[in-house]
């Protein structure tokens, strides 16, 4: 009989919320791009917010960010940069000096491994300058595509959309997007916005996603452009 509730359930609505029409591809580019400028009006800067004085210590920061605040990762960098400046100083590092000035940092050992083996590329195969694709950075140990994109949209001025647990949070629960590999995420919101907008866009979502649209309670009251969420009626009725 359980079982049989749960088949009958399972087709009806839930109570006090309507189905919605399907949004056509015109309206979702209009939508997200309706959200774009709603969030370029709340956070006007976009700067990047990882303490940094080059691209190489763009590279090595974003790297270090990996599941770990912004604030905790510019508490580590400054002396760490002053003991490795360069690529090439960074290469013949000890492990063990790596891990003991970054130690504070979530996965510390490997991303001091990271970090060497980078620096190490970096010399051999870059010249020491860090490169400027997509290609020859995903190359990079230590990087992938949301690490590339950072660096690319910030230290050379080329769009990249940066899908970080935040964006890719927010997209989903914002409609422009189903789905859950970063990739796709990226590929749907470069669909729906001109590349000028990607930078700025995937930065400020992650913000909005930090500051208001929490995972677990998001104040949907507060945000400023929450008539165009598809999931605040669901958010706001089962709160």
């Amino acid at each position: 009989m359980p079982q049989l509730a749960s088949e009958e359930l399972r087709g009806q609505k839930r109570p006090g919320l309507t189905r919605r029409k399907r949004e056509t591809r015109q309206e979702k580019i209009a939508r997200a791009n309706a959200i774009a400028r709603h969030l370029a009006q709340a956070y006007p800067g976009a700067e990047c917010p990882l303490t940094h004085k080059n691209t190489f210590e763009l590279l090595v920061a974003v790297i270090l960010s990996a599941q770990c605040t912004d604030a905790a990762v510019n508490k580590v960098t400054p002396e760490l940069f002053r003991r490795f400046p360069t690529p090439d100083a960074l290469r013949q590092a000890a492990i063990t000096d790596i891990e003991t000035l970054i130690r504070t940092l979530g996965l510390f050992r490997a991303k001091a491994k990271s970090l060497r083996r980078c620096a190490q590329q970096l010399v051999d195969e870059c010249n020491g300058e860090v490169p400027a694709t997509m290609v020859e950075l995903t190359h990079l140990a230590g990087v992938g595509r949301k690490t590339a994109n950072v660096i690319l949209g910030h230290a050379f001025n080329k769009p990249g959309i940066a899908v970080d647990t935040h964006c890719k949070r927010l997209s989903r629960r914002l409609g422009l997007t189903r789905q859950q590999d970063p990739a796709k995420i990226e590929h749907d919101l470069a669909r729906l916005l001109a590349p000028e907008e990607w930078t700025g866009f995937s930065h400020r979502l992650i913000l909005h996603g930090r500051a208001v649209c929490h995972a677990r309670k998001p104040a949907c009251q507060t945000c400023a452009f929450r008539e165009l969420c598809p999931s605040r009626e669901e958010i706001l009725d089962y709160d």
